[in-house]
């Protein structure tokens, strides 16, 4: 009898999605999706303008065009200190998703288990069992969601094959600290581990914090797989440019499973990320930082107004807030209320914990324009008196 396959009846749409269509329809504010909603970096975009027109409008390499690969070769050495090959050592990849998915294709087998953080990233976690590997989740600890103790040792078992770090991480903020990436370190070459990583958001990074990559640290390299891109840095979060860095050894079987899902990365926006990588000043990066840290006290200050408690993360451009105060019996209900009362949409809590650990939780995106992010505050201004109405009211009734 025809049907859905065993994974595909077990997965639902990404709650993220499912809160911005939710949004649209009410005509709110969008603080859910983290889609980058700031100018496009004018170098990037001319770059990938000109290519088009230059007729680089047709498939790539399957690891990408040299000079992307060259630029991110320079990036890696300037900014995270890890020394690369960009002919052997480089992949451009379909964004983040598109590495971390192909890196798992070549290097995990069916079964394996593979440790992640929680608070998690919904598609790590998606990914992880779309191939048919074992999430085995490690919880850090709020506030400030540190390492703590034993656990991450304690998680590992014989069929542990690798470890995922998304640091700074979505949806925590989360900035791993060195001597907790080489606590991590130690594990991976105590049991002979990957360590997959997303850096998506290296560079955003607050309170004079800086973004160390696992890749860079003793004795880690060859067994290291750095994921990043540039989807967040240039707000081109629909371009679907990210980059990959292995060692040789791997490289060949990771660049085959891209190029036989993704095919490449679009030609044309290839160059506009070269073009970034090689043009920007490093003032282009510290101004994103204070930019983003403005935003980052505008929501914090709006939540805390309005009876969410933050917690202040240290990168990325996430907030997770407490959310007991708001009507509703778990996140969701949470959610759809926030939405439902102030027109300001957030995630549920549930969408990155198990078991309903995040079920007090919303998660806030502040990656916003100014005129949009400064709405939503004062929207959300509105939601402690409006929930106190409507609990006064459901006591009454």
């Amino acid at each position: 009898m025809l049907g859905l396959s065993d994974i595909a009846s077990r997965i639902v749409q990404s709650t993220i999605r499912t809160m911005s269509v939710e949004c649209e329809k009410a005509g709110g504010v969008n603080l859910a999706q983290g889609v980058c909603d700031t100018e496009v970096p004018g170098v990037v975009r001319q770059a990938a303008e000109a290519a088009i027109e230059a007729g680089y409008n047709q498939y790539t390499r399957a690891d990408g065009i040299l000079s992307l690969r060259e630029a991110i070769a320079r990036k890696l050495g300037r900014q995270n200190g890890i020394q690369a090959d960009p002919e052997t050592e480089i992949v451009v990849t379909s964004g983040v998703t598109g590495g971390f998915d192909s890196a798992c294709r070549a290097l995990l087998n069916p079964g394996d288990e593979v440790i992640l953080f929680e608070p998690y990233y919904g598609y790590h976690y998606a990914t992880l069992v779309g191939q048919y590997l074992k999430p085995e989740l490690v919880s850090l600890d709020p506030p400030d969601y540190k390492l703590v103790g034993d656990r991450l040792a304690d998680a590992v078992t014989p069929k542990t094959r690798g470890v995922v770090v998304n640091t700074p991480a979505n949806p925590s903020g989360k900035l791993f600290s060195r001597t907790e990436l080489e606590q991590v370190a130690g594990i991976a070459r105590q049991h002979d581990l990957f360590i997959f990583t997303d850096e998506i958001y290296e560079h955003f990074v607050y309170d004079g914090a800086r973004h160390i990559s696992p890749g860079s640290l003793p004795g880690v390299a060859d067994r290291t797989i750095t994921i990043s891109g540039f989807s967040k840095v240039f707000s081109i979060t629909g371009w679907r440019v990210g980059f990959l860095h292995a060692s040789v050894r791997w490289v060949p079987a990771i660049s085959y499973f891209h190029d036989l899902t993704y095919v490449c990365a679009p030609s044309a926006f290839q160059h506009g990320a070269a073009a970034g990588l090689d043009e920007l000043p490093d003032s282009f990066y510290a101004d994103l930082i204070h930019e983003y840290q403005h935003k980052r006290e505008m929501i914090c200050d709006a939540l805390r107004a309005s009876g969410l408690e933050p917690s202040v993360p240290a990168g990325a451009y996430y907030v997770l807030a407490d959310a007991s105060g708001v009507p509703g019996t778990d996140s969701i209900e949470k959610a759809m209320n926030v939405l439902r009362m102030t027109g300001v949409a957030s995630v549920p809590g549930e969408a990155f914990f198990q078991d309903g650990r995040g079920d007090h939780l919303l998660r806030f995106c502040f990656a916003k324009t100014d005129a949009d992010l400064a709405e939503a505050c004062e929207r959300l201004s509105k939601l402690r008196r409006l929930a106190g109405a409507a609990a006064r009211q459901r006591i009454a009734t």
